[in-house]
């Protein structure tokens, strides 16, 4: 038996927890206070991040994480990509950690790059825990709706023992959930930080009401930029298609459950990055990822006009509409 411990009660990783319980798999919910523990505990429900759902008897709810690691063999990684970091030097000192060998194995939820440093969430996790097998989970997935126990496909990245992974592909998928495999870590993981970008543009299309027809050409091309980005990077063409690229920029774009693609509808109403920013608690991952992704794009010289407009309106005041008319009448070209 495989058992999970998610540091982490966001939204996404307390949904994760409940669908772990649900199936039958021992799992550990490890909020970072013990405060919100407590309260979780009580009430059986994760009221501040994902309100309405029932913690099933058999999750586990504690904020002592050497508690959790001693109990644990998957560590899945559930902070926010600011958060990463930090995160990972808290297990780095923790004498409950086992690494190398039969280790823990370490996955991040992560869907964003460190600001400082640029680095993918798998290389601020390799730099501070280098000994460890580590992936990353990624695909369309609302919280709301895996909490549901609706179904959802998502794929896991890794290198590994096959047999290891393996036994953690079945621990995660039953009825309600299926996972697929890649060994495409830095694939996916781009594909999950370029897409929350292009939602931000797909709300902005919404909210300034320009039609169907434009938002499907927006995200035609956005999926184009995230491959031709991707590669350029060392990501597997492949990869950008499935899942955590094609899936998750099709979810991220179309629904309000996505806080980019909210974020996306304020900005296109004329409101400011920071205003919007300032007036919710959670994190938006596809503004911090935007100025990331414009800053290596300068230096490595790639082309993404898409991403340069977005860059544009959330930091340097464009207007919307401007953006927009800087895209249509764009040098005529191709497709390819």
């Amino acid at each position: 038996m495989v058992r999970f411990a998610i540091f982490g009660a966001g939204a996404w990783g307390t949904a994760l927890a409940i669908h772990l319980a649900r199936a039958g798999q021992v799992v550990t919910l490890v909020p970072r206070r013990e405060e919100q523990a407590a309260l979780m505990r009580s009430q059986r429900q994760n009221e501040a991040r994902l309100p309405g759902f029932s913690l099933p008897d058999n999750l586990h709810v504690d904020a002592d994480s050497d508690q959790a690691l001693a109990n644990s063999d998957v560590v899945f990684l559930g902070c926010p990509s600011v958060g990463l970091k930090d995160l990972c030097h808290s297990l780095s000192v923790s004498p409950a950690l086992r690494v190398g060998g039969h280790g823990h194995v370490l996955i991040s939820l992560a869907k964003g790059l460190e600001q400082k440093t640029l680095d993918v969430p798998s290389r601020v996790v390799q730099a501070a825990l280098p000994y460890s097998d580590f992936g990353i989970l990624s695909g369309p997935s609302f919280a709301s709706e895996i909490a549901a126990g609706k179904p959802a496909a998502l794929v896991l990245a890794m290198h590994g023992p096959s047999e290891l992974i393996e036994d953690i592909q079945c621990a995660l998928s039953n009825a309600a959930m299926r996972i697929y495999l890649s060994d495409d870590i830095l694939g996916v993981e781009l594909g999950g930080c370029l897409k929350n970008i292009y939602a931000i543009s797909a709300g902005i299309c919404a909210s300034l009401d320009l039609g169907s027809n434009a938002t499907s050409a927006l995200l035609t091309r956005a999926l184009n930029e995230m491959v031709t980005l991707s590669v350029a990077m060392g990501a597997d063409l492949r990869t950008l298609y499935g899942l955590a690229g094609f899936g998750d920029l099709m979810a991220t774009c179309s629904d309000d459950q996505s806080r980019n693609r909210t974020f996306g509808k304020r900005i296109g109403r004329g409101e400011s990055a920071e205003a919007i920013l300032a007036s919710q608690g959670s994190v938006v991952e596809g503004y911090r990822a935007c100025d990331c992704f414009y800053q290596l794009c300068q230096k490595r010289g790639l082309v993404a006009p898409i991403l340069n407009q977005i860059y544009a309106v959330l930091f340097e005041c464009k207007p919307a509409r401007q953006a927009l008319t800087d895209l249509m009448t764009r040098s005529l070209k191709a497709e390819h």
